[in-house]
């Protein structure tokens, strides 16, 4: 099966506040972890809250609700919402949405979903979704890590992208690195066997160790004998370009399902 993807994460900008999550129609469960008297996770991103366009204000207001899938403890059923049996990828963080839309509108034989807090990525992305009339490209706005716990069943999803994520550079921020045990074990746990995780960014550090993090994840097996070849499907994004122009190397991971 050829696919041919490309997706970007936005990388925040600031490193001091707790997010909030945000979904369309979302039900908030604030009071969870202290009812069960645990400590609220670290999340992997900070909400930043950045102004949306007129053209993304009108695109949420209208095309959420058919659009965005509220989140929910509840598993979803690919079949119900695609109506069909199709590959599904799922994009954590795809920014403004742009190079999203072109994937799905190339590839109407692929199921995407996309996760991203961003609103006015949201917004600009619904905006496409209309413009496109594209039918197998839905949103979820909440927090990734929960959407996987909470919603997607397991050995259910053809592949993970996560292409130049918040590296979080300073050392006492690691803990919020996407990649990395034991998040990386929810991943192997919802694909399908054969699926993918594919990993890129423009932060050498990070890719190191999201290798080793990897590496240590049972079930999933490096395609590559260590760094992954660039994968001729895989367009340049606006935060690749970005990484190119700052001398930043771009190094990819590729591990799939066994």
């Amino acid at each position: 099966m050829n696919i041919n993807f490309e997706s970007f994460e936005e990388n925040a900008a600031s490193e001091s506040s707790e997010p909030v999550p945000l979904s369309c129609g979302t039900e908030e469960d604030e009071n969870e972890s202290a009812l069960e008297g645990l400590k609220r996770e670290i999340k992997t991103y900070v909400l930043r809250i950045g102004r949306m366009t007129a053209a993304q204000e009108k695109a949420y207001a209208e095309l959420s609700p058919r659009w965005c899938i509220p989140f929910e403890k509840k598993q979803l059923n690919f079949v119900d919402i695609f109506g069909n049996t199709n590959p599904v990828i799922i994009e954590i963080g795809f920014g403004m949405g742009d190079a999203t839309a072109d994937l799905a509108e190339a590839n109407p034989d692929i199921n995407y979903l996309g996760i991203e807090v961003h609103r006015p990525g949201v917004g600009k992305l619904l905006n496409e979704i209309q413009k496109r009339e594209l039918k197998n490209l839905f949103i979820i706005e909440y927090d990734a890590v929960e959407v996987l716990r909470e919603m997607i069943g397991d050995n259910t999803v053809n592949g993970f992208h996560i292409f130049f994520p918040d590296p979080w550079p300073k050392k006492r921020h690691h803990k919020r690195r996407m990649v990395q045990r034991p998040r990386t074990n929810l991943f192997a746990q919802k694909l399908s066997k054969g699926g993918y995780l594919y990993f890129v960014t423009d932060w050498l550090e990070y890719a190191e160790f999201a290798l080793e993090e990897l590496n240590e994840t049972k079930s999933l097996k490096n395609k590559y004998d260590g760094f992954a070849l660039p994968q001729k499907w895989r367009k340049q994004t606006k935060f690749e370009r970005k990484g190119i122009a700052a001398d930043r190397p771009i190094t990819e991971l590729f591990f799939e399902k066994i």
